[in-house]
């Protein structure tokens, strides 16, 4: 029997593998739904198809569904996020030139990374972003402005043409997420010096969004699409799926890569260069656990804070964040809700638990590198 037929789009990273995995798995399937997969080539695109209705929900990145809300940058409409689909997962890397100029700074120190591009005196640096409204530049903001005499300039480059951008020293360094810095790097193009965590350790990366009025005439392809993909995220997150995980997602009708440029994402082991032994990043890439999916209304103000939005606009985007319906779809189906929407961002040092409908639930660190907080209570009414 054929299921109710949803239009879900997506750009080829790893961190689209929920919804692959909803759909090859059969979770989709068990909720009724026939999910067809639609790639995208760029998230403009992607933007573009939601808004005008080609798409039913699509993966997105954490500040677009705020952005298009608040009629920021191109094609706007009301966009809500149902949940969230990936913590994490993005990497920041340079070219062989940049990182030779650097010397010798040790991986994932954020801090220290910044302070020596600072002391290059390079000029205007160039940095690849594959999205205005992404977390990796809402990130990269961030982390520069610790060093207001760097100068950076941010390019627009889609995924999958990260690595052919540096290898044209079209940008000096990259913040892209997983594999294509991973690409870079086996393409001998550039090195990866940190990842995404490195800046703020438990940042949403992407989400799972769709049209306001869409959601509010479906709720039934709602309930059953976040259901399945608490499901698939859950299996996920099992190491001992992870194996499975990276031969389903290489395949060629999802990424079409090979499983040494996926592996490195799914198990958090990141190479910085060729012949350099791998990192071991805990919780580099997350889908379930510690409440990885939950769309917390303080991570929306987060992010529309840094968007310079006004308080009505950081109380709109806070709307969008849907914690609402993931506690009505979830809930009955055991899903561990977390007593409050709203946290400090930023305050949690160490495994932190908290209150709970099933009291199983564990926050894990959430620091932003230079150790500030971020209080949404205080950002709007």
């Amino acid at each position: 029997m054929t299921g109710t037929v949803l239009n879900c789009g997506y750009v080829p990273l790893v961190d689209c593998a929920p919804l692959i995995i909803a759909k090859e798995l059969g979770f989709a399937a068990e909720e009724g739904l026939d999910l067809n997969l639609v790639a995208q080539p760029s998230w403009s695109a992607l933007r573009d198809m939601l808004a005008l209705g080609h798409l039913d929900v699509a993966q997105m990145l954490s500040p677009m569904p705020i952005a298009m809300s608040l009629g920021m940058g191109g094609l706007s409409a009301d966009i809500d996020t149902l949940m969230v689909l990936s913590v994490n997962g993005t990497v920041f890397g340079a070219s062989d030139t940049l990182t030779a100029a650097l010397g010798d700074v040790t991986f994932g120190d954020a801090s220290a990374l910044l302070q020596a591009l600072a002391d290059l005196n390079h000029g205007r640096l160039r940095i690849g972003v594959p999205f205005p409204y992404s977390m990796h530049r809402l990130l990269l903001d961030y982390w520069t402005e610790a060093q207001p005499d760097l100068a950076v300039e941010t390019v627009t480059v889609p995924p999958p043409r990260m690595a052919d951008a540096v290898a044209a020293g079209q940008v000096d360094a990259f913040w892209v997420g997983e594999p294509w810095g991973t690409a870079s790097m086996l393409r001998g193009v550039g090195r990866i010096l940190m990842t995404g965590r490195d800046v703020w350790e438990f940042a949403p990366e992407k989400v799972l969004a769709a049209r306001h009025t869409w959601i509010a005439d479906n709720p039934d392809e709602v309930r059953h699409l976040m259901r399945a993909i608490y499901q698939s995220a859950r299996w996920l997150d099992a190491k001992k799926n992870k194996p499975l995980a990276i031969e389903i997602l290489g395949r060629s009708e999802h990424l079409n890569l090979s499983h040494e440029v996926i592996d490195p994402a799914v198990t958090g082991f990141i190479t910085p260069h060729q012949n350099a032994p791998p990192h071991q990043i805990d919780r580099f890439l997350v889908f379930h656990e510690h409440a990885a999916h939950f769309p917390w209304r303080s991570q929306a103000s987060w992010i529309a804070a840094r968007l310079g939005a006004d308080a009505e606009g950081i109380a709109r985007a806070k709307r969008c964040f849907r914690t609402d319906l993931y506690r009505q779809n979830l809930g009955p189906i055991g899903a561990d809700l977390p007593g409050a929407s709203e946290k400090v961002e930023g305050s949690m040092r160490y495994d932190t638990a908290v209150a709970s409908s099933r009291g199983h639930m564990i926050l894990a660190p959430d620091a932003f590198f230079d150790g500030k907080t971020f209080d949404s209570s205080s950002k709007s009414d």
